[in-house]
């Protein structure tokens, strides 16, 4: 068996960084005092392969380097918006390390909201509210645009009516009743992005978007709309945020739902009419989609070509 070299292989991809940098910043306007609690991944991408090739160290940045940079330009920029730090990261290292060939950072947001006695908003207290928790990714090849996503995961929806699944594909197997009346309740990953990243309000257009799916999901406040599946509420919700942000190019919603049963109580004497259920939390259904403009795909198609081969492509590096 001949053995195989280098020559005769192809790095498809080789980037390393720092995860789950936690921090608080915090700011102060007078006496009221305002934090972001986050958790920041970044990843780096050289314009050589040459630490894993060669083990050649020459060109790399250290790890806990890049974890100090981004505690500092969380000192200097302070936290305007995830995006807006995201974004901050990305351009230090493109601009700082001529070695660096894509940048790309996560920050996620710990859900704090300021709390209030009595209708009042507290100077300096704070609630830990797990009703959604707000998350962004930026990221950039050199000479190439800076793209940016956000999103909202771990958000958990339930309605307690106005749902139902019926009309499905029936076979041997096939043990599931149709039901017309059912507990609708998921928990929802929202991602989406902005194409070419632009002088957007940020903190804006994300409340507006978790507005958008906390709407398509439940309808209206008096009466609320029936989903005829999961599927169909999915959809919802990417046609409502398609429809009233434009911002918005493409957007993928995955919903992981949870399923309640009935309780049968006729062996203790009572009739349970859908008052008393229990969660089966596994084996849960999932579904996803991902929706997005033609405009947006017509146009940024030649440029995600070459957005692909620069994250994967790096023969030309080996050859160098």
């Amino acid at each position: 068996m001949s053995q195989v070299t280098i020559k005769d292989l192809e790095v498809l991809n080789c980037e390393y960084g720092k995860n789950t940098i936690k921090f608080l910043r915090l700011h102060k306007e007078g006496k009221k005092q305002f934090v972001k609690e986050v958790e920041v991944c970044a990843h780096l991408r050289l314009t050589s392969p040459q630490e894993y090739l060669e083990g050649n160290n020459s060109l790399v940045i250290p790890t806990d380097t890049i974890k100090n940079i981004v505690l500092v330009l969380a000192k200097k920029n302070g936290i305007s918006s995830l995006e807006q730090f995201a974004i901050d990261i990305c351009n230090h290292f493109m601009t700082t390390f001529c070695q660096v060939a894509y940048v790309k950072a996560y920050v996620q947001e710990v859900p704090w909201q300021r709390l209030h006695e009595d209708g009042v908003p507290h100077i300096h207290s704070f609630i830990c509210v797990p009703d959604g928790i707000r998350f962004c990714e930026a990221e950039q090849c050199r000479n190439g645009p800076l793209i940016v996503f956000a999103g909202i995961k771990d958000l958990k929806l339930m309605k307690t009516t106005q749902s139902g699944f019926e009309g499905f594909y029936k076979n041997e197997h096939t043990t599931l009743p149709e039901r017309h009346d059912r507990i609708l309740c998921g928990e929802f990953f929202c991602k989406w992005s902005y194409g070419e990243c632009k002088d957007f309000d940020f903190n804006c257009i994300w409340k507006k978007i978790r507005e958008c799916i906390l709407e398509a999901f439940a309808g209206p406040p008096d009466c609320g709309e029936y989903s005829p599946s999961y599927q169909k509420t999915v959809n919802c919700i990417q046609m409502l945020v398609l429809s009233r942000v434009p911002q918005v190019q493409v957007i993928e919603v995955v919903l992981n739902n949870t399923f309640y049963n009935v309780v049968d109580m006729k062996n203790l004497g009572l009739t349970n009419d859908k008052e008393v259920l229990v969660p089966v939390e596994t084996p849960y259904g999932s579904c996803t989609c991902t929706l997005g403009r033609k405009t947006f795909f017509e146009a940024q198609s030649q440029m995600l070509r070459d957005e692909r081969r620069c994250q994967f492509g790096l023969a030309a590096a080996q050859g160098n």
